[in-house]
């Protein structure tokens, strides 16, 4: 696949971001106890190299309680693909979700031609979220999503661009909670990896790979 298109976020802060960032810990000092546990799951996580992730500002109707990351794969000066996975979590249950936990991406990538044309694709996508679970031994229920592929063709003075293709994969399922209700994110986290990672056209990474590295709390400035 080829480049994905910008960042999910324009990096834009200011004052408005630090009241944000003030606010946000201000609630997470008195988040219950198995949503923190969740979150610092997330935050110990162990991530792949050209994986890129920070957290960002999360949603906040979604649930009593969130927590969003987002995620670019790197080579290079090149974003492969981009993502963002949301934690949510509503102490009181949830009828949709049959659970306390829900997690919530989007995940997408430019296509290839070639790619773009295979009437499979999105069937193909779809079993790539279901296979990273799965082959992390991750139990989950309640999973919906949707996987769109659009195209891009341009005319006149815009002419000389190529035909453009992107792939967009929405989801969401619920983590199934172990001791104390807590779920294993950072197993989510890192299986959500392994779907970017696909979606680039990175080869797997092997358990106990060694190139796998902490995830960071804030990256420094990008040159791209």
């Amino acid at each position: 696949m080829a480049a994905a298109q910008g960042r999910l976020s324009d990096g834009a802060g200011g004052m408005d971001e630090a009241k944000d960032t003030e606010k946000d810990r201000r609630e997470a000092d008195t988040a219950p106890l198995p949503f923190r546990a969740a979150v610092d799951a997330l935050k110990a996580a162990r991530l792949r190299p050209q994986i890129e992730v920070e957290p960002t500002p999360p949603p906040k109707r979604l649930a009593p309680f969130t927590y969003a990351l987002e995620a670019a794969v790197v080579d290079g000066e090149q974003d492969l693909a981009d993502g963002r996975l949301v934690l949510l979590h509503d102490p009181a249950g949830h009828d949709a979700w049959q659970g306390t936990f829900r997690l919530v991406t989007l995940v997408r990538a430019e296509l290839e031609p070639e790619m773009a044309a295979d009437p499979l694709l999105p069937e193909v996508c779809w079993s790539w979220l279901t296979g990273a679970l799965q082959t992390r031994g991750l139990t989950y229920g309640e999973p919906s999503g949707t996987v769109t592929r659009a195209s891009s063709h341009y005319f006149g003075g815009l002419s000389a661009r190529p035909a453009a293709s992107q792939i967009e994969i929405r989801a969401s399922w619920t983590p199934r909670e172990g001791l104390g209700g807590v779920p294993d994110t950072a197993a989510h986290l890192a299986s959500w990896c392994d779907l970017l990672a696909q979606v680039a056209g990175l080869p797997p990474a092997g358990p106990g790979d060694a190139s796998v590295v902490t995830l960071p709390q804030r990256r420094g400035p990008q040159s791209r």
